[in-house]
C-alpha cells in the first residue's frame, strides 16, 4: 500500500442524525448500529432528564410509581426519560457517559436531550458544563418541545420563564463548556397565512441566542402509546401531508431569520418519523421515504440536517421494534431499508476530499463528524475479492471506509475483515478502491490540557495494516 493522499471529512449538504434510546427504548451499541446501517450517523441522540430536586430522584420515575399508577406516557412527576447522573455530584461512569464515549469513539457526535427542572441553580448549571467539556463538539438541546404541555418542566414555570431559563442555563453551561452548540427545539410556523412560529413573544430572546433551530414533527403519530391500541375509533393519533409538513418546516426557518433580523443559523428536525402504529410498515417506510427524497429533490439547502426518532424503539416509531420476547433483539422493519438507501444518497453523505500526500507517520486529527483530517491508501484489485482483511499492530482506534461501507476498529481490535464492503455492492470493472481511514479520539473524550484539546484529538498513525486480499477461493470441491 503506497502513495499515500490525506483527505478530509466535511458536511453533507444535508446531515443525518438519529436517536438512540428514549422513554420508548433502550440504548443500543454503537457496533450494532454500524453493522446495520453501514455507515456512521453525524450525530446520536440521547434524551435524559434532571430533576435534582424531586423526591424520587434520581431513579427512572416509571420504576419507582409504575406505569399502571398514571394513566398517559407524561403523567409522571417528572419526564420518563433515563436520568442525568452527571453534576454536582454525579458518577462520570454511568451509562449516560460510556454511551457518549461509544459514540464519539465511533466517529459521531453526541446530541444531547436533557429535560431540566427551571428552577435548578446556576451551580448545578454550571456542573453539567463541566460534564460537557472534554466530549468535542456536543449539540445540547434543553427542554425541548417547549411550547407544549406534556412535559414536567411545563408545570413548573410559565412559558415566559422557561423561554429565560434557556437563555440562563445556555449561557453558563457554554461558559463552562465552549464546544457546546444550543439547540432550541421550539414551536414552529402552524397557520401558514399568520406566518408566526408558536408562542413567538415568548420564545424570541431565546431563538435570538441559541446557536442552532430545532423543531420535532411527525407526520404520524400515536401519542396515546403504550396505553391505547391505536385504532380507527380511538382519537390519540394524528397524521399530516409530506408536503404541508415540508413546507411549515420551511417556513419556520425563514421566520426564525425574519426575528433574527436576517441572521442564519443552522436548522434541524430533532426528531423526525411516521409511526407505525397509525400508517401500517409499509405506510411509515413510503412516508418517510417520500419525505428524506423531498429534502434531496427541492435542494433544500435551508436544512443542516434531521435526526430520525429513532434505532430501535418498543412501539413502532423504530428502525427496529424491540422483540417482546427479548429485549437486546431488534425486529427490521420495512423503513430500515428506505433508511439505508437514502443515507447513502450522495445529498445526505459527508464529503470527502484530497487535500494532498503524505508519508508515515502521520499525524490525524479529529475535530468532529464533519471536520476530520485522516489518509487515503490505493488498494489494487484483481477482480471480485473472496478475501480482503486487514490485520493490526498497534492500539490506534479508527474509522475506514471502502467501497461505500464504514468499518470499526476498536484500540484492542487486531482484524477487520472488510468483506461486507462487497457483499451488496461489487467492485465490478474497479481496478483499484481507497481505503480511507480516521481516528476519532479512543477514549471517546479530549484531552483538554492541550491548547486545543477542546475541539481537536489528534493521533499519530506510525504503521498501516497488512492487508490480506484474494481474488479466488483457498480451495474448492471438484
Amino acid at each position: 500500500m503506497e502513495n499515500i493522499r490525506k483527505i478530509h471529512l466535511g458536511k453533507a449538504k444535508c446531515a443525518v442524525d438519529l436517536g438512540d434510546g428514549s422513554e420508548r427504548g433502550e440504548y443500543v451499541s454503537q457496533d450494532y448500529i454500524l453493522s446495520r446501517l453501514g455507515r456512521p450517523m453525524r450525530c446520536i441522540s440521547l434524551m435524559y432528564c434532571y430533576y435534582p430536586f424531586d423526591e424520587e430522584w434520581p431513579a427512572r420515575i416509571s420504576e419507582v410509581i409504575g406505569y399502571e399508577n398514571v394513566d398517559y406516557q407524561w403523567g409522571f412527576p417528572y419526564d420518563d426519560y433515563f436520568p442525568y447522573t452527571g453534576g454536582i455530584g454525579g458518577d462520570s461512569n454511568s451509562p449516560l457517559f460510556q454511551q457518549m464515549r461509544d459514540i464519539r469513539r465511533h466517529g459521531q457526535d453526541v446530541a444531547l436531550t436533557i429535560t431540566i427542572d427551571p428552577n435548578v441553580s446556576d451551580e448545578q448549571l454550571a456542573a453539567i458544563g463541566d460534564d460537557l467539556c472534554t466530549f468535542g463538539r456536543v449539540l445540547l438541546r434543553i427542554n425541548h418541545e417547549c411550547t407544549g404541555n406534556w412535559f414536567a418542566f411545563t408545570k413548573r414555570a410559565s412559558y415566559e420563564e422557561l423561554g429565560e431559563f434557556y437563555c440562563r442555563a445556555c449561557r453558563i453551561i457554554k461558559e463552562k463548556a465552549p464546544n457546546v452548540r444550543t439547540v432550541l427545539c421550539a414551536g414552529g410556523v402552524e397557520d401558514m397565512e399568520k406566518g408566526e412560529v408558536h408562542m413567538e413573544r415568548e420564545f424570541t430572546q431565546a431563538i435570538r441566542e441559541t446557536d442552532i433551530w430545532s423543531l420535532d414533527k411527525y407526520l404520524a403519530l400515536h401519542w396515546g402509546w403504550p396505553y391505547d391500541v391505536c385504532d380507527e375509533d380511538t382519537y390519540t393519533h394524528g397524521i399530516s401531508s409530506v408536503r404541508e409538513t415540508f413546507d411549515q418546516f420551511k417556513a419556520s426557518y425563514e421566520r426564525f431569520r425574519y426575528i433574527c433580523g436576517g441572521a442564519e443559523k443552522p436548522m434541524v428536525l430533532s426528531e423526525m418519523n411516521a409511526d407505525g402504529d397509525v400508517t401500517g410498515a409499509y405506510g411509515q417506510a413510503e412516508m418517510m421515504g417520500e419525505f428524506m427524497r423531498l429534502i434531496r429533490d427541492e435542494k433544500a439547502d435551508w436544512l443542516n440536517g434531521f435526526s430520525f426518532y429513532q434505532f430501535r424503539d418498543r412501539g413502532r416509531l423504530g428502525l427496529e421494534i424491540q422483540d417482546p420476547n427479548n429485549a437486546e433483539v431488534g425486529i427490521e422493519q420495512p423503513v430500515m431499508e428506505v433508511f439505508r438507501e437514502i443515507i447513502s444518497d450522495p445529498w445526505f453523505m459527508p464529503e470527502i476530499a484530497e487535500t494532498g500526500g503524505t508519508e508515515l507517520p502521520v499525524t490525524l486529527r479529529w475535530g468532529n463528524s464533519e471536520d476530520a483530517d485522516g489518509i487515503a491508501v490505493p488498494i489494487k484489485l484483481e477482480g471480485e475479492p473472496c478475501f480482503c482483511e486487514l490485520y493490526f499492530e498497534d492500539d490506534s482506534n479508527l474509522m475506514m471506509e471502502i467501497n461505500g461501507r464504514w468499518f470499526y476498529k476498536a484500540p484492542e481490535t487486531k482484524f477487520v475483515d472488510l468483506m461486507p464492503a462487497f457483499y451488496n455492492k461489487k467492485a465490478g470493472e474497479a481496478r483499484e478502491l481507497t481505503l480511507k481511514i480516521f481516528a476519532p479520539p479512543a477514549s471517546g473524550e479530549n484531552d483538554i490540557s492541550t491548547e486545543d484539546g477542546r475541539y481537536n484529538y489528534y493521533y499519530t498513525l506510525e504503521k498501516l495494516p497488512r492487508i490480506r486480499i484474494r481474488f479466488k477461493p483457498v480451495a474448492v470441491c471438484d
